[in-house]
């Protein structure tokens, strides 16, 4: 097993620079506003980003345009940022390190992961700021990987 998707060629995460390899990988880009709604169903004509289950509701993650539609509030917003990255749902560290770099800025960093890549979803008014700071962390990680 790698550490990374599959096909990838990182690094299996027994190796101590797993993370780091990961983390070099870093391209954050913003992809758009969305809003985190608490619904009892799907509303109709909408194609979440994300649906999760809670105990007795559904939390959708929809664009705002169609919160908006649904007649849903759309006071909080997130920004989208997808990481670029090839990160293994068994990946130690991975999210752990970028919460802690957003945190460290009072960033929100609500994470998603997925089979193939990871997201976040930060401020809407702080998504460059956010994004800078991971692709800065990216370079710092190139700079870890040893030589060859």
């Amino acid at each position: 097993m790698t550490g990374g998707r599959r096909g990838s060629t990182l690094a299996p995460m027994s190796d101590p620079q797993a993370l780091d390899q990961m983390l070099a990988t870093l391209a954050p880009t913003p992809q758009g506003e969305y809003v985190f709604a608490l619904v009892d169903e799907v509303p109709a004509g909408t194609h979440p980003f994300a649906v999760i289950r809670d105990e007795d509701k559904l939390t959708v993650v929809l664009e705002k345009s169609e919160a908006e539609a649904a007649g849903l509030p759309v006071d909080k917003t997130y920004a989208h940022l997808s990481l670029g990255l090839q990160a293994d749902l068994d990946s130690i560290g991975v999210t752990a390190t970028i919460a802690q770099i957003l945190s460290a800025r009072s960033i929100v960093a609500n994470p998603i992961a997925c089979a193939r890549h990871d997201h976040f979803f930060v401020q809407a008014d702080r998504a460059d700021e956010a994004a800078q700071l991971l692709a800065d962390l990216g370079r710092n990680a190139r700079g870890w990987l040893p030589k060859n």
